[in-house]
């Protein structure tokens, strides 16, 4: 029996395998442009079961930061992890908050462990996603700042700056942040004072 693909099967963001004879109906493709998901369809064998979110990172970028994402995605996968590539999927003008917020919100869904966002110079990125309740998004330049805003921070969205790195800086702050752990101890009570600013403004807005 051929698989009816309906609006409600249409994830949030990033994209959906289906089977190559699989019925999309009107609707769900209509929803589908609507959040830049994109329908890939593909045999039967080749759908592979979803991730476990500890091994799926949230990835997108305006167009400035689309070549860079097409190279991290690769680096990404040869880590071993299922990316969720939100777009941008051509070098075409985007505007860097929508991808942001697609990748902040896979991340504070659970449905992403950590996200990875890019665009000219990382800045308006981070500023979008860490709108998002739950993120804690790293704008890094370097190995050390990668690396301190895991251990201290707990950062779960990276955003990089493609005017600024070169694809090798890029991908060795990348790696750095994916291999960093949270330091926890003394850092964990200051993280959560963070959260706890979050909550605190959340309240005064509901």
């Amino acid at each position: 029996m051929r698989r009816v693909i309906t609006a409600g099967d249409i994830p949030a963001a990033g994209e959906l395998r289906v089977p190559l004879d699989a019925i999309v109906t009107p609707s769900a493709r209509d929803t589908a442009a609507a959040r830049g998901v994109r329908i890939v369809e593909l045999p039967e064998d080749q759908i592979s079961a979803v991730a476990a979110p500890d091994k799926t990172i949230a990835l997108g970028a305006d167009h400035g930061g689309f070549r860079l994402k097409e190279i991290l995605k690769g680096v990404l996968e040869a880590m071993g992890f299922e990316v969720r590539d939100v777009g941008v999927y051509e070098e075409k003008p985007a505007d860097y908050p929508d991808l942001a917020l697609k990748v902040a919100e896979l991340v504070a869904a659970g449905t992403a462990a950590r996200g990875v966002v890019i665009d000219g110079a990382g800045i308006g990125s981070s500023m979008a996603a860490n709108k998002v309740p739950g993120i804690r998004a790293a704008l890094c330049y370097d190995k050390a700042s990668a690396r301190n805003s895991r251990e201290h921070n707990d950062s779960n969205v990276l955003t990089l700056g493609a005017r600024l790195l070169t694809e090798g800086q890029a991908e060795e702050v990348l790696r750095t942040w994916i291999a960093t752990p949270f330091a926890g101890g003394r850092h964990q009570a200051r993280v959560q004072k963070i959260m706890d600013i979050e909550q605190r403004y959340k309240k005064g807005l509901s």
